[in-house]
């Protein structure tokens, strides 16, 4: 019991000086998981800049991490030219016109994705499968068996 206190006690220690280490510039991601700038910093609360112009304060216990430059850059900016193998990475693209097979310049046939009229879907007989008196079981006679 000692020791999970103990190991308790240091977690929150090292939190606090994280915490502590703040300063105006640095990039934060709040406990709910929200990524900003920290603007200033006071005893009990954090200004944080949220997005271009937009200020909010916090709790200095509702920040979970203090980031370095380079991962704040890559988390919320898309930054990748910092890491490694960043020119590895597939090009993924913006639209979804590489799933098509075939493209407008080379006259090959495109897909019919249109909605079907609803006459296309009847039987060609007329008749229709489906019940129109209302009635489950097809008994005439309300459900009873009479012999």
């Amino acid at each position: 019991m000692f020791l999970m206190t103990r190991s308790a006690k240091k977690k929150q220690q090292q939190a606090m000086e994280m915490r502590n280490q703040m300063q105006p510039g640095t990039g934060v991601r709040t406990i709910g998981g929200m990524y900003a700038t920290v603007k200033e910093v006071g005893d009990d609360t954090v200004l944080l800049e949220v997005a271009p112009g937009v200020h909010a304060v916090y709790a200095k216990n509702a920040i979970g991490a203090v980031l370095d430059d380079d991962e704040y850059n890559r988390i919320v900016h898309g930054d990748t030219h910092s890491g490694a193998g960043a020119d590895d990475l597939p090009v993924v693209p913006d639209d979804a016109s590489s799933l098509v097979a075939g493209d407008d310049t080379d006259g090959a046939a495109k897909p019919d994705l249109t909605k079907k009229a609803d006459t296309d879907d009847a039987p060609e007989d007329g008749k229709s499968d489906g019940r129109t008196d209302g009635k489950a079981d097809g008994k005439a006679d309300g459900g009873t068996d009479a012999k």
